[in-house]
């Protein structure tokens, strides 16, 4: 790939351990002869997170407080790309929780047809233009008005919502080329996905059974007291989740993530005693290990799910 393009991974340390998976799983279709470059940013890189721990923010219209150790704390970061590129270049940026299956270079140099971002549409015909921005495709020369610090400190102020930031609603709908949702298959592998994001974070395949540790927000202001008296009544009075993760409901989503995990470690990329160190931390489920032999003895890596 040429110099001018990368791939870059935004993670946080509890989600450290996927974001080593997926730039292996980004490489590992690649070749000597025309390497991906990837790179993954940790949220602790950033200060400007960490000197908003416990400040409230905007978030679909709601105030809340900003934690860093929430299980997504590194979406912010995903704004970043294009000043780590010095506004020049082409980049894609994935969570650590999406896996190519296939070679994203077909991906990397599309035509975007004269659009700054490529991104998988949210929205439905006749709804407002939303988009995901967990796999962006960048043009970075025309993103010059994305400053990280700024646009953070903005959610503080009131001035700019989490949610809308997220979705690109703040972005000109003309400037966003809509990718195919191959490119960010939403927990659905098939023939036709090229970047599976296990996006549904308590069926993630390397959490199972841990208790949860991140928190379900709200879609918007609670309009009346009945729905504030529903809330309490079910026991979720904080917006979490069931108490521990589940198993994914695709088996194949499972052995996929755990056969690339053993490459990781046959090649060195990670190591069984950073792993038991994620187990420790609960970050990484409790039978991780037993998985990763049973994924050693396997002779391939799970391409898709059954028909």
């Amino acid at each position: 790939m040429s110099a001018a393009t990368a791939v870059f991974i935004p993670t946080n340390p509890k989600q450290l351990v996927a974001a080593r998976v997926a730039a292996h799983a980004l490489t590992r279709h690649g070749s000597p002869e025309d390497p991906i470059e990837v790179h993954v940013i940790v949220t602790t890189d950033f200060p400007v997170l960490a000197r908003r721990e416990g400040e409230w923010l905007l978030r679909n219209g709601v105030r809340e407080a900003w934690r860093n150790d929430d299980l997504q704390s590194f979406t912010p970061l995903r704004f970043a790309v294009p000043s780590l590129m010095g506004y020049a270049g082409r980049a894609l940026v994935i969570d650590p929780d999406v896996f190519a299956v296939r070679d994203v270079r077909p991906l990397l140099t599309r035509d975007l047809g004269g659009a700054a971002i490529g991104a998988r549409p949210l929205h439905e015909p006749g709804e407002p233009v939303r988009f995901a921005s967990s796999v962006m495709l960048l043009d970075c020369g025309r993103l010059r008005h994305w400053n990280l610090e700024k646009d953070f400190g903005e959610l503080f102020s009131g001035e700019r919502d989490y949610r809308a930031w997220m979705q690109l609603e703040l972005e000109a709908s003309a400037g966003i080329a809509p990718l195919e949702p191959e490119w960010n298959d939403f927990d659905h592998l098939s023939a036709q996905t090229g970047l599976l994001h296990n996006t549904r974070r308590v069926t993630q395949p390397w959490k199972t059974g841990l208790p949860v540790d991140f928190v379900v927000h709200r879609k918007g202001p609670e309009r009346s007291w009945l729905q504030r008296f529903w809330r309490r009544v079910r026991g979720k009075p904080d917006g979490r989740t069931p108490s521990t993760y589940r198993r994914h409901p695709d088996p194949a989503q499972e052995q996929l993530f755990f056969a690339l995990l053993a490459e990781c470690v046959e090649k060195n990329l990670v190591t069984v005693p950073m792993l038991e160190q994620a187990i420790a931390r609960q970050e990484l489920r409790r039978d991780a290990l037993q998985l990763l032999e049973s994924a050693r003895s396997r002779t391939s890596t799970p391409r898709m799910a059954s028909a």
